[in-house]
């Protein structure tokens, strides 16, 4: 009952995280498990490459249902034709772009601004925390720039230009916590659906 619980939790912890349906999660279980490589990675995977979760990791939008907006709301182009799906299965060499529109710009710049101050508004809180906290100068000033990159750095499978609102998929995410976000235990996701699958 207890390994049950936690398979559970972890399932659980996935979906929210991403906001998928039980449906939905399924579903990319059950691609994962056809697909080749371990059924964990690639589902990490496919959830990770999907446009609503790209364009969040980009910072085009503070949260992943803001990003979904985007998409259904017909604001993004990528490769030059207009997306509306945000379950859309990115690549690498795509090319997120917002459209062209006086509207959508200026909604992406104001909501990007926004993003950028949370983040140093983040920053400061933590910054306080690690100055007051027990500890060397040198250690607080290793946390506090570990810190400012750990907020500065996009997934190395991402590139952006802000100037022109335009996002690169360099790469498969590799689904390592750091360059998904979130700390996951996969197998145990894959284990709960081991049964319906």
């Amino acid at each position: 009952k207890k390994s049950y619980l936690l398979r559970l939790e972890e399932k659980q912890k996935l979906r929210f995280h991403y906001g998928l349906t039980e449906r939905q999660l399924l579903n990319y279980v059950r691609i994962a498990g056809k697909s080749k490589g371990e059924t964990g990675q690639v589902l990490l995977q496919l959830i990770a490459m999907r446009l609503d979760n790209i364009l969040f990791q980009l910072g085009m939008a503070s949260t992943i249902p803001q990003a979904r907006q985007l998409v259904n709301h017909r604001h993004i182009l990528v490769n030059g034709r207009l997306v509306d799906i945000p379950s859309y299965r990115c690549k690498p060499r795509d090319i997120i772009i917002v459209k062209d529109d006086k509207k959508s710009r200026i909604m992406i710049e104001n909501w990007m601004d926004m993003i950028e101050e949370k983040k140093k508004k983040m920053i400061e809180e933590k910054k306080k925390k690690i100055e007051n906290s027990l500890g060397t100068i040198q250690k607080k000033k290793k946390k506090i720039q570990d810190l400012m990159n750990s907020f500065e750095r996009l997934p190395k499978h991402l590139t952006f230009q802000r100037s022109e609102y335009k996002g690169f998929v360099n790469q498969v995410v590799e689904s390592k916590s750091e360059e998904i976000g979130l700390e996951i235990n996969e197998f145990l996701v894959v284990a709960y659906y081991s049964r319906q699958t």
